[in-house]
């Protein structure tokens, strides 16, 4: 029975509604469901088709020519790795680099200089240098090493001055009162603060910022009354996330997410029929529609598909997946501190948890957005002389303080629902690649060859340029064996 040997109570006391929740949708709803995501994307060209046997896939319904553009996905969840905040000031929604060139480069030096190592911290950074929490510079003036509540994680900050660069150059970098030559070319949106006053999330703009709040934010805001249990709670979680998995932080974007869509939807109800329910009463089959999304994409729990560690002896196989088991429990109890809603029950048990974190374990994608100040460094450099000298008396001592940082893109982890329906083949058609056009976080897909009409358009998961015998042990980490024609072809005999 769901639920029977899981410490959660929840699974038990809700097992109908868990079940119901986790049973597959039907070929009908799955093909309503992609057509109409193929039709707000603007695809045309592209169809998702279904069958038990192959599961989901994408077909082309025209021809598409080499280097072609075929879909650009927007994400369904996404998250910026809590260490690349120190390196990135992105928008928190569209994940955009926003502010100025001179902010990115100035708060990154700064931060550097107050030893938050960009490879080493788990927390989270704020945009401006007075917004850095008060316990992060008492660690850092004590050049200690910070523990989260209850050793949930650790950051480690280091007191050291990297760079030459005063700390008056800096903060009048961040403040805009210093312009670099030439940065009105690589102009960035202006920074839109989060609506609920937290210091953690940022925006390209009140669009993204509203969005962000009306899909999840609103939620999972930490902005709240200092004293209040709830807040201290999601601080708490977000720690532990960034000590452990961030995997976790997605999954709270899910919950929240459907909760909101629950909400709305209950809203409406209610509006369109006052004497049917009262607002406060449980409507199982409008948490069935609000899961609806997730219900695409999700196949196995994270403990139970999560692939085995190489430093993991096959024995001990069963001991670590209870203990992957045990660190999506703790993750879910300080969770459920945070934001817990009696209506939405069903969403708080290890099972459900367990299968959202698996939905991204099998299929989230990395999250990569180029650095405009890459891009400024380098128009500089290609400035003809005298120019080029005239501008690298401001931004040379700037770049070698970066060093080999001063590239850094944003980097984190996201779900992309039409994305995800791609096949893996070790000789694709297609592959995700960003054109210079393409500014956000957004998934692109552009044609390697030509694709005809009826075919299938595939994505290689791995580096398909490895040997067979690599490439398979890598792909059975995604839990299939490959057998696409390159595999059937280069199979020993």
């Amino acid at each position: 029975m769901l639920g029977s040997s899981s410490p959660c109570p929840l699974d038990t006391e809700f097992s109908h509604q868990i079940a119901a929740l986790l049973s597959p949708p039907s070929p009908e709803s799955i093909k309503d469901y992609y057509d109409d995501l193929v039709e707000t994307r603007k695809c045309p060209g592209l169809r998702v088709k279904f069958s038990k046997e192959s599961g989901k896939a994408i077909y082309a319904t025209k021809r598409f020519e080499e280097g072609e553009f075929v879909l650009k996905d927007p994400v369904l969840v996404a998250t910026q790795h809590s260490a690349n905040k120190v390196d990135c000031l992105v928008c928190s929604y569209c994940f955009r680099f926003i502010g100025s060139i001179e902010l990115q480069i100035g708060r990154k030096l700064y931060l550097q200089d107050l030893g938050l190592c960009d490879k080493e911290c788990k927390e989270t950074t704020s945009s401006f240098p007075e917004k850095v929490c008060t316990r992060e510079l008492h660690d850092v003036k004590n050049n200690s090493i910070c523990n989260g509540s209850n050793d949930i994680g650790s950051s480690t900050f280091r007191n050291s001055k990297s760079n030459s660069i005063p700390t008056e150059v800096l903060q009048s970098l961040m403040n805009g009162t210093l312009s670099l030559p030439h940065t009105g070319l690589f102009a960035l949106p202006s920074v839109f603060d989060c609506p609920g006053g937290c210091k953690e999330e940022h925006y390209c703009s009140k669009t993204c910022a509203d969005s962000d709040w009306e899909s999840f934010h609103s939620i999972l805001c930490t902005g709240r009354n200092e004293e209040s249990a709830q807040r201290d709670a999601m601080l708490k979680f977000i720690e532990h996330a960034n000590g452990t998995n961030d995997i976790f932080i997605l999954a709270a974007k899910v919950i929240s997410h459907t909760i909101l869509k629950f909400r709305k939807l209950k809203r409406l109800r209610f509006k369109e029929n006052e004497k049917r329910a009262k607002l406060d009463e449980m409507d199982f089959s409008l948490l069935l529609e609000a899961w609806k999304s997730i219900s695409m994409g999700f196949k196995k729990r994270w403990w139970d598909c999560v692939a085995l560690p190489g430093d993991v002896d096959p024995s001990d196989e069963a001991s670590f997946r209870m203990q992957i088991k045990d660190l999506a429990f703790t993750s879910l109890q300080i969770l459920k501190e945070a934001i817990f809603e009696d209506e939405c029950a069903p969403l708080f048990s290890l099972e459900i948890y367990g299968h959202i974190i698996g939905m991204f374990e099998l299929n989230n994608l990395d999250l990569v957005v180029a650095s405009p100040v890459e891009d400024y460094f380098i128009y500089i450099d290609d400035l003809p002389s005298p120019e080029k000298e005239e501008a690298e008396e401001l931004t040379r001592p700037l770049l070698e303080s970066l060093g080999d940082e001063y590239s850094v893109c944003c980097q984190g982890t996201a779900f992309y629902p039409l994305q995800s329906c791609m096949n893996h083949s070790c000789r694709p058609n297609a592959k995700a690649f960003k054109r210079d056009e393409d500014k956000d976080g957004e998934a692109v897909i552009i044609a390697v060859q030509p694709i005809c009409k009826g075919e299938e358009i595939t994505i290689s998961y791995i580096d398909e340029d490895l040997p067979y015998g690599e490439r398979q042990a890598l792909l059975a980490d995604y839990g299939f064996r490959c057998m696409c024609p390159r595999c059937l072809e280069e199979m020993p005999k």
